[in-house]
């Protein structure tokens, strides 16, 4: 594994902030939507979240012991990869299958690439597709208020409809933590305020998903509609603390708007044409790998680099 520093390319900009602190602001974030979340679900819901975080920072405390590195626990990177591992479960999954799901997360996807700044997907996410593999059944089962039924995302993807204020407020089936739209809101904007995301990837994937869903739902502008699949499923909660990762999305401006073009193109692709009522996950992390193409394409040209090129241009016409 290597030590070595991967940076853009100049000009770069110091800043005070400290990777701690960002994890920090991210935990604080989500604080809304894991409350909500335990007082939606109940205590199992708070067992599950404790067990992954808990998975997680023992992975990598372990994980370091053993190849003789030093240790990272105390950036909180391993807190909030098993706090937004928890906030993708049903609150009905087994804990032994979470805690599997948080040691994938970091030994997996995170310590073997090298640790925080190699992986080359986001760990949570990459954790939650291998327990769907993996544990198909309980992961796609949800209980709620003690009746066990389909979520939203899935009756409107069977075509029906359901209540907006209570997509809105997150009284119904589904993950932990992705429920609440108002939650996870007030969470994005004291992320925007902080000035840990902008609105780049979320606005483009949010804004190109929309459009997908006019062009090819068959439902055209019908805005009930497309607030409720904007208010179902996790697309709330990825495009705002997942497709955001720093270190598994674009750091060019254009890359960005082109990473979350991807975003929504391939969710509604998975959404409306996919055997599964959500995309969101699979969507972020083919995003994911698509990010040093990306970044290639969309890379800003050297300062006078562009003038120096037309110079000898026009010293090969003469």
């Amino acid at each position: 594994m290597s030590d070595l520093f991967n940076v853009s390319s100049s000009p770069h900009v110091r800043a005070k902030v400290s990777t701690n602190r960002i994890m920090l602001y991210v935990i604080i974030s989500l604080l809304p939507a894991t409350i909500f979340g335990i007082v939606n679900f109940g205590a199992r819901a708070l067992l599950l979240i404790v067990a992954t975080i808990i998975a997680c920072v023992l992975s990598e405390w372990i994980f370091e012991k053993i190849v003789h590195k030093k240790s990272t626990i105390s950036d909180l990177s391993a807190v909030v990869t098993g706090l937004l591992l928890a906030l993708n479960l049903p609150s009905t999954l087994p804990v032994y299958q979470a805690v599997i799901g948080g040691v994938f997360a970091i030994v997996v996807v995170k310590m073997l690439f090298g640790g925080l700044g190699q992986n080359f997907m986001n760990p949570a996410l990459g954790a939650r597709c291998f327990l769907l593999i993996s544990f198909t059944g309980s992961m796609t089962s949800f209980t709620y208020d003690g009746v066990s039924g389909a979520t939203p995302l899935a009756i409107i993807k069977d075509g029906g409809s359901y209540d907006t204020m209570s997509l809105f407020l997150g009284t119904h089936a589904g993950t932990i933590g992705e429920t609440s739209i108002l939650c996870l809101l007030i969470g994005a904007i004291f992320l925007l305020a902080m000035g840990v995301i902008d609105l780049r990837i979320p606005g483009t994937y949010l804004i190109t998903f929309v459009v997908f869903i006019i062009l090819f739902s068959g439902h055209g502008l019908d805005g009930n509609y497309i607030v409720e699949e904007l208010c179902s499923g996790g697309i709330i909660l990825g495009a705002f603390f997942m497709a955001t990762d720093y270190v598994t999305s674009p750091i060019t401006p254009r890359g960005k708007i082109v990473f979350g073009i991807c975003l929504g193109c391939l969710t509604g692709i998975f959404r409306l044409f996919g055997a599964s009522a959500e995309g969101v996950s699979y969507s972020i992390i083919f995003a994911n790998m698509l990010v040093p193409l990306i970044e290639r394409v969309t890379i800003p040209n050297a300062f006078g680099v562009i003038k120096e090129k037309k110079k000898k241009e026009a010293k090969a016409n003469e």
